[in-house]
């Protein structure tokens, strides 16, 4: 199987076999053997040449996140054979774009202010969650048309906090 494949804004092909003690993955030409299992829905445990890793998906109104351990990155998976990828594929940066408070925190800062160009996967506005603080990356390459977040104040979980153009 191959999956085209984005994490933080930069794309990786990828291609998965079965095996019988496990998954061969290529990714960038460098062939690695995976043991991937399904813990509980959006949960995965992976064992990566010794080395064990859960990734847990989190799902937002317009993207995707993967999270390992305390860090996120944000994702996207285009199956090529897939129609709608293929639909999708030339079209996906095209119109105006949300970005979503993944988690309810506060807004502690603004990276790119209305009216400024950034690149897919420039960090946009960084919001405090947990004593953690998670910079929300624009989802593609474009000009921040409108910020809706403010310094210091509280955000639920599906908050539009900009839209990128």
């Amino acid at each position: 199987m191959f999956y085209d494949v984005t994490i933080d804004g930069k794309s990786y092909h990828l291609e998965l076999t079965r095996a019988d003690e496990g998954w061969h993955c290529r990714l960038v030409a460098r062939e690695v053997q995976i043991d991937a299992v399904l813990t509980r829905p959006d949960v995965l445990s992976l064992l990566i040449e010794g080395k064990t890793y859960e990734v847990k998906r989190e799902r937002t109104a317009t993207d995707m996140l993967l999270c390992v351990g305390s860090v996120r990155y944000a994702a996207g998976l285009r199956d090529p054979r897939s129609l709608q990828s293929r639909k999708d594929g030339a079209g996906y940066a095209k119109g105006p774009r949300k970005l979503i408070a993944p988690m309810p925190g506060k807004v502690v800062r603004v990276l790119a202010p209305a009216n400024s160009e950034v690149n897919e996967g420039q960090g946009i506005i960084v919001v405090e969650a947990m004593k953690m603080q998670n910079e929300i990356k624009s989802p593609k390459k474009g000009i921040v048309r409108k910020v809706l977040a403010t310094v210091g104040v509280n955000v639920n979980a599906g908050d539009v906090l900009a839209i990128v153009e």
